[in-house]
């Protein structure tokens, strides 16, 4: 049974069905614009680019590593620039599926756009916090989204098998005019992993910004 999260609950990875979640996937889902058209009786399909990252932490709030898509060049992060985004990480253990700048033109095909695939088993020792943020590429906020949802499941980019925890983005107003989202985090505590429900949303003019509210919060 799927659980359905809200903003600031917790998913414990030892409570499923298996004794220890380590392989798994976070992936979003959202959808194109539709807007009708010649008094309704048409819909113009109008492309929405979210881009799923990952900010990666040890116990001391320091970057430890990050994905996101290398499209964003020369990031500026307090004094420190990030040349360019990477879509799997230093260890192996997390890997993105690759950019998506449509979203779900023909309604829901129940696929995530965007996935992290994960195993816990390789990420760093350094790492306790694991952090998915979500951002949206043009002028727009996520009103204009029709659709858009975070999920924590077993299998892959192109198949679902079960799903653990669900997350809806767009069910919140608060988000409507902003750019950016924390969705939620992986923690480590006493060598186990949890999963919560963050949903702080932001207004950035620049991607570092995102990355720089996630490390003075």
């Amino acid at each position: 049974m799927t659980i359905e999260l809200l903003k600031g609950e917790h998913f414990n990875l030892e409570s499923g069905a298996e004794k220890s979640l380590s392989h798994f996937c976070v992936g979003v889902n959202w959808g194109a614009i539709q807007k009708p058209v010649f008094l309704g009786l048409y819909k113009k399909v109008i492309n929405v680019d979210l881009d799923l990252s990952v900010l990666m932490l040890d116990d001391q709030n320091n970057i430890v590593d990050y994905i996101f898509s290398p499209k964003y060049k020369n990031v500026q992060i307090h004094s420190n620039t990030i040349d360019e985004g990477k879509l799997i990480s230093y260890d192996s253990a997390l890997r993105h599926s690759g950019d998506d700048v449509t979203g779900d033109t023909d309604g829901d095909d129940g696929l995530d756009n965007e996935v992290i695939i994960i195993d816990l088993n390789k990420v760093d020792s350094k790492i306790s916090n694991i952090y998915f943020f979500l951002n949206h590429v043009g002028e727009g906020g996520f009103s204009e989204v029709p659709f858009a949802k975070i999920r924590m499941y077993d299998g892959t980019p192109y198949k679902i098998n079960y799903t653990y925890a669900s997350y809806d983005v767009t069910d919140v107003e608060t988000y409507a005019d902003q750019n950016a989202l924390l969705m939620g985090s992986l923690n480590k505590q006493n060598n186990h992993w949890g999963f919560e429900a963050i949903g702080e949303a932001f207004k950035v003019t620049n991607f570092g910004e995102i990355i720089e509210k996630i490390l003075n919060r």
